[in-house]
């Protein structure tokens, strides 16, 4: 079924997915030249009318950030300039989320309130996102905001895998509430990684609460970075007696050596989605793998459009 209203639109930070949820919504990506000028500003025109349309923007904030940022502020500014009905910011992964408060009151800026204003500034009416670093983030935004989980992918593979004595473990102390409740959901334990980080980007693991000897451990979290925290996790797991050691995160932001990282260490299996596009070295990796999330998105995007329930995607 082809949607006469509904409209997207993606930049160059992802185009693989936005091409993969377009197919699923039966329609072609809007048609747009997204490059540069000479000196690297970001330049954009619509090559197709968009007047009175249903829009949406598919453009994870991933490396590059501000690059991709910029590719989607001006994308939304040009839409509001040609008249589009509606405009959408369907950003699966969601840069600067973690910089969401000022730590122990450090003189540092609030830069997942500076993204939501810049949003809300240039004419988005709403915003869609994948398991965001911080619920409360959708607080910053005075629009509509959807933020839906990547668990039920991410769980449906766990349940493909068929994996013997299976224990969901929180790489940390604030995953406890989302390895919980993946817990919850596959019928089995929970063991908790307790660690200190003396600096940013650096993970102590220090001990591990739970019996995981013997276990197939799944780590789940929602962003794997420098995989730091990762590779000492499996570390301490695998010195613990675990049998199996896998990683199931949301968004491969993988900066730095984190691909050479994983590599060499203990983990077993990195799953992940395709929020953010896997750099080559990533995508050569063995021990990394991808599910997609397009399924998921493409059935988001028709509800919002249809003005259906999302939060039903999500019902037990």
């Amino acid at each position: 079924m082809a949607y006469d209203s509904l409209m997207v639109f993606t930049g160059n930070a992802n185009p693989k997915l936005a091409s993969d949820v377009a197919k699923r919504l039966n329609i072609s990506l809007g048609r747009a030249t997204v490059g540069r000028f000479s000196d690297g500003e970001s330049n954009v025109e619509l090559l197709e009318n968009v007047r009175g349309k249903d829009v949406f923007i598919l453009q994870p904030t991933c490396a590059p950030a501000n690059d991709n940022l910029m590719e989607l502020v001006i994308l939304a500014d040009a839409l509001k300039r040609a008249s589009a009905g509606r405009i959408t910011a369907a950003v699966p992964y969601y840069g600067y989320a973690r910089q969401d408060r000022r730590p122990r009151s450090a003189r540092v800026p609030i830069a997942a309130k500076v993204v939501a204003n810049m949003l809300q500034a240039v004419g988005v009416q709403r915003v869609l996102t994948v398991d965001l670093h911080a619920d409360q983030i959708q607080g910053f935004f005075d629009i509509p905001v959807d933020n839906i989980y990547a668990t039920p992918i991410l769980l449906g593979d766990i349940w493909k895998q068929r994996h013997d004595d299976l224990l969901v473990v929180s790489p940390d102390v604030g995953g406890v509430l989302r390895a919980r409740a993946a817990a919850k959901r596959l019928e089995t334990d929970l063991a908790i990684i307790d660690k200190r980080r003396p600096k940013a980007n650096v993970a102590e693991v220090m001990h591990i609460i739970g019996d995981v000897e013997g276990r197939s451990c799944v780590i789940m979290d929602d962003i794997v970075d420098t995989a730091g925290t990762l590779v000492k996790a499996a570390r301490a797991l695998k010195e613990h007696g675990a049998k199996k050691v896998i990683a199931y995160c949301t968004h491969p932001v993988l900066s730095g050596s984190a691909v050479a990282r994983i590599e060499e260490s203990d983990l077993d299996e990195l799953v992940v989605t395709d929020t953010i596009p896997l750099r080559e070295d990533a995508l050569a990796c063995e021990k990394i793998r991808v599910v997609s999330i397009a399924g998921l998105l493409a059935e988001t995007i028709i509800r919002i459009s249809n003005e259906e329930s999302v939060s039903s995607l999500f019902m037990e």
